[in-house]
């Protein structure tokens, strides 16, 4: 999630999926439950549950599953709630926490543990958002588009893309995020596969840590991805 290019991250993180699937679509399936109980189950008409379709999609969630993670939640009496936290990790590390959870305490207990046996701690409401700006971010394989750099670039563009970098492997296009669901649209007329499209938290500076550190903070956030509410982490680790 950090670092100034996100495509080795990516690749860490498709890898991990891999190994850990399941895990990784019933919380992909939590957020269709939330998407379709706050706008109901028609993308058509529900923004959010659009920019979670697109997120399945890039996690190579199959179709079906989607659309029978769509069907149970709107038979579903499960209601969950969306809260972020956030805390420092080693060497004042900032990081953002995305969680969604049906029992507030049992989750802020399990994260707090998790930042403490790291060796951080979990802070307050804004003590460290202030140091990330919210952006969609939306990354393609240049192997798996026949589109030229130009053309995909004047799609972005045209569509109220903010930048448009090129990467050794891969294109990285950043929106506000107003702007991001009509530059995915855009792409997806064009029949584009993402490695990555949704909205994140995008760190302005970045903190390198030494060898026991960096060891420390990977630890962090591999603990707190294995928790079954945490949605995503966000750091501004240089790794």
């Amino acid at each position: 999630m950090s670092g100034h290019s996100k495509w080795h991250n990516i690749a860490a993180k498709k890898g991990k999926a891999d190994a850990a699937r399941g895990k990784i679509f019933t919380k992909l399936g939590r957020e269709l439950l939330i998407a379709v109980k706050e706008g109901g189950p028609e993308p058509s008409g529900n923004s959010k549950l659009k920019a979670v379709i697109a997120k399945c999609k890039a996690a190579n969630m199959p179709n079906d599953t989607i659309n029978n993670a769509i069907k149970k939640a709107s038979a579903s009496n499960e209601n969950y709630e969306e809260i972020t936290y956030e805390g420092y990790g080693p060497n004042g590390v900032a990081v953002i926490v995305n969680a969604s959870t049906d029992n507030k305490n049992r989750t802020a207990a399990d994260i707090r543990h998790v930042f403490d046996k790291a060796g951080g701690n979990l802070g307050t409401t804004g003590c460290v958002s202030y140091l990330f700006n919210k952006k969609g971010v939306i990354i393609i394989d240049k192997t798996k588009t026949t589109l030229s750099e130009d053309e995909l670039m004047l799609i972005a563009l045209d569509n109220g893309a903010e930048d448009f970098n090129v990467e050794e492997e891969c294109y990285e296009i950043t929106t506000d995020p107003a702007d991001f669901t009509a530059v995915r649209e855009a792409l997806e007329k064009e029949n584009i596969e993402f490695e990555q499209a949704e909205v994140q938290m995008i760190p302005t500076s970045y903190i390198a840590l030494d060898e026991k550190g960096s060891e420390r903070m990977q630890r962090l956030i591999d603990n707190l991805e294995d928790l079954d509410d945490v949605m995503d982490v966000y750091h501004n680790w240089d790794e």
